[in-house]
């Protein structure tokens, strides 16, 4: 049997055990309120029935004296107050008479006589009490009369205090009864309650172990998991509910995460293997580019083309040719930056120098149509940015901007600094471009496989230097047709000797 109740809890559902346990649990306390309540209504029922008959016959007793004293005072003075005093007694010592316990399988024989000697000595009170209320005071007989009603009240005021006896002696005879009862009960409730509290822990139990202790023997092996300790046994339950579908799933997913696991191990070893080989190729390629750009310098000889610039420079300022000298220092000064400066990184200063040759030269090129202004709101001997970076966006703004235009256009050049990061702005009131235009090149700055061909070889290599010197670095372009074009590099300040990430 135990068995067959056994096979029946583990194959049932776990919201069904929960619900059986629950119901249960219900029952249990049920029937532990029950029993309380029970145990309280006998308590308070037989002391409650003592206190009521006390409490009758008490106020019959006090009734009828009041009654007697109201009497006695209207016989003295028959005014309307004392008048209507004395009958309002009286209704309230009938009241209580018809109150009295008169059910003698409830009384009992002796309570029974008393309280038939009352009701049948009030009646016949009454009888002679209103006949000599009728009598006129000077009638022969009035006076024996009265004192005859005085002796029946007295009669009555005697059997209401012998009914009071009865009703105490017997009230105190049920409560030593029920008394011995009642010392029973804390002990009745304790036995009960010990019964309740080990049938619950019976059911606590039986739900444990079908629904916590597998979940404990999962939540240890998943330590075991999370510490990548694939070795322990599997889970084993003897539930065939959704408890035993999720220790078998589980066992499942453990075999299968250590073979993904062991898997990844081996791709992981393959990758950190072509990660070295691909380092080993880009410093290859690193290499064989500074080779080129070596080659490509020693091409030009530099003493030959710097002596030969001052040369001629000497020869304008003899001549007393101002503008001529001044153009070739500038050249000179730009040839000079170009084939000289090996750094990634330079101070703004340098940057602007050359700004400022490449303009005076362009300027005397085109006279007025280019007008030029800068506003520069950082320290220039202190703020850092990528060599070769302004000069070519300078040059983009006059020839795709204002060198197009017939009448020319202004360059402002705007440089300040928000939240540890420098923005450099190049305005231009050039052509501008479309809307497809501006997307296809927005789309093309972001790009880093190097196909700069959309954009032109200055701005693309700006782009690329600008995403691969700084990870959160920034190039944006803005345009409108025949408004002008706005291009912004926003590069991050690192602290002073530090070199940015890309940079060589």
């Amino acid at each position: 049997m135990l068995k067959k109740i056994r096979k029946f809890w583990l194959g049932i559902s776990i919201k069904r055990k929960i619900d059986s346990y629950a119901l249960m649990v219900i029952l249990v306390i049920s029937l532990l309120v029950m029993f309380s309540i029970q145990l309280a209504n006998f308590g308070l029922n037989s002391f409650n029935d003592i206190l009521r008959d006390n409490s009758r016959c008490f106020d019959f007793q006090e009734a009828m004296e009041q009654e007697s004293l109201a009497f006695e005072q209207y016989m003295r003075n028959r005014s309307e107050e004392n008048k209507e005093d004395y009958f309002s007694c009286a209704a309230r010592t009938e009241e209580c008479i018809r109150r009295l316990p008169f059910d003698y399988t409830q009384i009992g024989s002796e309570r029974y006589a008393r309280t038939w000697n009352i009701i049948n000595g009030y009646q016949n009170y009454q009888k002679e009490r209103d006949a000599l209320l009728e009598q006129n005071p000077e009638e022969e007989n009035y006076i024996s009369e009265l004192y005859h009603v005085y002796e029946l009240q007295s009669y009555l005021s005697t059997y209401a205090r012998r009914l009071m006896q009865a009703t105490l002696t017997e009230g105190n005879a049920v409560y030593q009864q029920k008394a011995q009862m009642l010392h029973r009960i804390p002990g009745m409730i304790l036995g009960f309650s010990v019964m309740i509290i080990v049938v619950i822990l019976i059911l606590t139990r039986l739900l444990s172990n079908t629904l916590v202790s597998p979940l404990v023997k999962l939540a240890h092996s998943s330590r075991r998991i999370a510490k990548n300790d694939f070795g322990g046994e599997d889970v084993l339950v003897n539930n065939q509910d959704e408890m035993g579908e999720l220790v078998s799933a589980f066992n499942m997913i453990k075999h299968s995460t250590e073979g993904y696991i062991n898997t990844l191990k081996k791709n992981q070893e393959m990758m950190e293997l072509l990660h070295r080989e691909e380092i080993e190729r880009v410093e290859t390629e690193k290499q064989l580019e500074a080779a080129r750009l070596e080659f490509l310098k020693s091409q030009i000889n530099p003493h030959f083309l710097f002596n030969t610039l001052n040369m001629i420079s000497c020869t304008a300022k003899l001549e007393k040719a101002d503008s001529t000298e001044k153009m070739i220092t500038s050249l000179g000064n730009l040839f000079r930056y170009n084939l000289k400066m090996s750094e990634q990184i330079v101070f703004l200063s340098q940057e602007l120098k050359v700004v400022d040759d490449y303009i005076y030269i362009q300027q005397m090129r085109f006279g007025s149509r280019i007008q030029y202004e800068r506003k520069i709101l950082v320290d220039a001997m202190e703020v850092r940015i990528p060599s070769f970076t302004l000069q070519p966006l300078v040059e983009n703004a006059i020839v795709h901007g204002i060198g197009r235009k017939e009448e020319g256009g202004r360059i402002r050049l705007r440089i300040w600094q928000k939240d540890g990061r420098v923005i450099v702005s190049v305005t231009d009131t050039g052509v501008g471009m479309s809307g497809e235009r501006l997307a296809q090149i927005r789309s093309t700055v972001g790009e880093k496989d190097g196909r700069t061909a959309r954009v032109g070889i200055g701005l693309g290599n700006i782009c690329k230097r600008i995403h691969a010197m700084y990870p959160d670095g920034e190039v944006r372009i803005y345009s409108s047709k025949n408004r002008g074009t706005v291009i912004q590099m926003v590069i991050p300040q690192t602290k002073t000797g530090q070199q940015p990430s890309g940079a060589a």
